[in-house]
This record gives C-alpha cells, sequence and structure tokens, in this order.
C-alpha cells in the first residue's frame, strides 16, 4: 500500500507581480496547484475556488473509481468558477490552471488542466508527466516550434484550456504506475518558465532535506528574475507493508525516531515542554493467546526390553532431548506472542504530538521490554500544537485507540480551521 512519507510546499509572490494568484492544496494524499489568471484579483478568487472544491472531499467509492471522482471535482470546480465569473462583472473572464495528484493505494492518479506541471524524480532522473495546454506546446506538438524557442517565445503565457472561461472543460486524467520512492513535484509556471527542466533536476537531487529543496527551487526561479507567482509542491512516496520502504532523505521528520518518554508518545499527566496537553492513558486489551497444548504420552509397550549394560534407552535420549528443546520451544512462544502483539497494534492509530505538531501515530503508545515501539509517527500534520486550543489539547491527546480514516480526518480538519470535537 503506498502513503506519503515527506512532502514540502511553498509559493512566493516573484519579483514583478504585485500579488499572489497562486492557490494549493497540499494534504495527503492529495497535492494539487491552481494557477489563476484575470483581472484585478480574479485570478486569486479562481484558484482559491479550484482549491476550495478539492477540500470538500472526493466523494465515495461507489461514485466511481478515483480517476473519476477527482475529475468530476475538476468539472465541479469548472461550473462554480464560470458561474461566478458571469454573476459579477468584477471577475468577469477569470480562469485557473489545476494540476492535482492522488497518491492512491497502488496507483498516482492524476488531473490536469491548463499548463501547470506535475514531474516525477526517479532514479535521480526527472521526467514531466503533464502535457502544458499552451499555445507554445501545440506549436511544438506540431514540429512548429521546437522546445528552445517555445522557452523564449513571447506567446508562451497563452494557454489554450483553464477552469471557468467556458461553461463545459476537457480535463486530462490518467493513472500512473509509482516505484518505491518515487518523488513528485507539483509547481505552477512561475518556476518552469524562470528555469530549464536541467536546472530542476540538478536543484532537486540536491543532498538536502525537501523542504531545502523547495527552497532552493523558488530562490533560484526569483534569482533569474521572478516574473511570475511560484509555487511548488513536493512529496515522496514508498510501500506500506507490501514493499520495501526507503530511508528518507536527511531532515525528513516521518522517518526520525520520536524524542518522547518511554511510557508512550507524549505521555499523559502532564503538559510537555512545548504546552501540548497531555490527557489519560488509554489501555488496550490485546487478544490472548491460547497456550498450547500438552501432548499425552502414547502407550506403554507391553514388554519392556532391557537395553545392554551402560548404554542409555532410547526413553531416556527422548526425554534428555526434550530438556534441552524445551527454553528454545519457550522462547520460540514468546517470539511469536510478541510479534503478534507487534502486528496487532499496527492497525490502530493515536493522535499525539511530534516535534511541535499535531501528529496521526501508527500503533499503540506503549513499548514493549528492550525499547521495542508499538508506535511510530505515521503524518504530521501541518498545525502546531501551541496554535491548539488548551482545552482541546486534554481531549486530543487522550490517545484514544482511532481507525486510520478517524484519525486523518480529525487531523485534516484541523488543518482546515474547523471546529474539532474529538
Amino acid at each position: 500500500m503506498l502513503r506519503v512519507i515527506e512532502y514540502a510546499q511553498r509559493t512566493d509572490t516573484g519579483r514583478q507581480r504585485p500579488a499572489n494568484e497562486d492557490s494549493f492544496l497540499a494534504r495527503t494524499p492529495l497535492f494539487a496547484v491552481a494557477d489563476g489568471m484575470g483581472g484585478a484579483q480574479a485570478g486569486e478568487v479562481a484558484s482559491r475556488m479550484a482549491v476550495e472544491v478539492l477540500h470538500e472531499g472526493l466523494g465515495d467509492a461507489k461514485d466511481g473509481t478515483m480517476a473519476e471522482r477527482l475529475r468530476d471535482r475538476v468539472v465541479e470546480a469548472n461550473r462554480r468558477i464560470h458561474e461566478r465569473a458571469q454573476s459579477d462583472s468584477s471577475n468577469a473572464g477569470m480562469g485557473t490552471t489545476l494540476t492535482a495528484a492522488y497518491v492512491d493505494e497502488r496507483e498516482l492518479v492524476v488531473v490536469h488542466v491548463g499548463d501547470s506541471r506535475l514531474y516525477r524524480l526517479r532514479h535521480n532522473h526527472l521526467e514531466r508527466l503533464t502535457r502544458d495546454h499552451s499555445l507554445v506546446e501545440e506549436l511544438v506538438r506540431q514540429g512548429r516550434l521546437t522546445p528552445e524557442e517555445a522557452a523564449e517565445h513571447p506567446q508562451r503565457s497563452i494557454i489554450t484550456r483553464a477552469l471557468g472561461p467556458e461553461s463545459e472543460v476537457a480535463v486530462d486524467s490518467e493513472v500512473l504506475r509509482v516505484e518505491n520512492h518515487d518523488l513528485y513535484m507539483v509547481c505552477s509556471d512561475g518556476l518552469t518558465a524562470m528555469l530549464s527542466e536541467d536546472r530542476i533536476e540538478d536543484l532537486l537531487n540536491i543532498d538536502a532535506s525537501l523542504d531545502a529543496r523547495v527552497d532552493a527551487l523558488v530562490d533560484a526561479a526569483n534569482e533569474a528574475g521572478g516574473r511570475d507567482n511560484i509555487t511548488v509542491l513536493l512529496f515522496r512516496v514508498a510501500g506500506d507493508e507490501s514493499a520495501p520502504v526507503y530511508p528518507a532523505t536527511r531532515g525528513a521528520a516521518i522517518e526520525d525516531e520520536p524524542t518522547m518518554p518511554h511510557a508512550g508518545p507524549d505521555a499523559p499527566g502532564e503538559l510537555t515542554d512545548d504546552g501540548t496537553g497531555r490527557g489519560e492513558q488509554t489501555t488496550a486489551v490485546m487478544p490472548a493467546v491460547a497456550a498450547p497444548e500438552r501432548e499425552e504420552p502414547g502407550p506403554r509397550p507391553l514388554i519392556d526390553r532391557p537395553e545392554p549394560h551402560g548404554t542409555v534407552t532410547g526413553g531416556t535420549k527422548r526425554r534428555r532431548r526434550g530438556l534441552r528443546a524445551g527454553p528454545f520451544i519457550v522462547l520460540f512462544l514468546v517470539g511469536c506472542v510478541l510479534t503478534g502483539v507487534y502486528f496487532a497494534s499496527q492497525t490502530v492509530y493515536f493522535v499525539g504530538s511530534y516535534r511541535g505538531l499535531v501528529t496521526v501515530y501508527r500503533g499503540l503508545p506503549y513499548e514493549l521490554p528492550l525499547g521495542i515501539d508499538l508506535y511510530s509517527p505515521n503524518y504530521p500534520s501541518s498545525v502546531p500544537v501551541s496554535e491548539v486550543d488548551p482545552a482541546l489539547r486534554e481531549r486530543l491527546f487522550d490517545h484514544r485507540i482511532r481507525s486510520l480514516g478517524d484519525a486523518n480526518d480529525l487531523v485534516s480538519r484541523l488543518e482546515r480551521g474547523e471546529v474539532v470535537k474529538p
């Protein structure tokens, strides 16, 4: 099962625009960039509306495949933006690009309209996964321009497809196979218009955290002129139990060991130094493991045959082997029990704090002997613990055992600023 193991994002106005009309969504497993266009602040309105539609959710599985549901949300965003532009003269003609990537259980689902882009860095090689809906891109496909000419063409900013200008829109969608440890980038053309793909590839391959790589990309685009708003989202994926998980790059918070008391993440009963509230610890009941049935001795022979003097009988040999094997059998059974406890713990989740952020943990808030933790960070949110109301903290961090969906939904609502009742 795929999961996002780390991500980073940054948006910047650039050096020549008075305001930032880019909007983005970075909430695992969905990442999207919308680049608005239109007079006054209409572009900002359009891009925000597109992202808000995605914020509302993608519907139920019964509504179709993930690709169909994601495409339906883009069509809905187009409808709302178009109606707003028709009803409000100050927003007339507004529109926005939208490129979104959803990390599904086994694949990456992509929807795309306009000239924002999705890239993949695999084995240090950068590959563009979306096709621009722009005038120069069409001329390149027709063989009338070279890619080098397109990069400098005076009409390179003219796009042929966007959300909002028309009542209907054609949405490109694709389902892509994913390899373990792929790094993906969603970005606005404020980055790609300033930097060549070779330069982007070099900056994505630097030995640094994803945050540092995002900063390097945005700073380089500004140094090259910063003619437009610049938005960059990076996210790395890895397999869960079914696939090997490579170590994350330096600085990736999710792969680090939590620095917390051994009683469990953010042990209850007191406040941490960063103000994290701790509630009452929950006791989890693990499945009982039945003791193995004792083997009854078989029937004794009717006639005992004496062994030659000085030899050990077969029965004695068996008893001695049993005595030697006894400790190993006990260790084996203990190992089986501990393994069962560990794997059972990996099916539940709870909410705690990690490095000052509200975090979804996988497992139970306990550790076994020999320092074996039954928990690990699953998703550090973007919400600082210090911003959570103290009254809410105590209930939020009570280590109540939850399902993955319940824990993710709770943290997602916190990220959206909604009122939360744990």
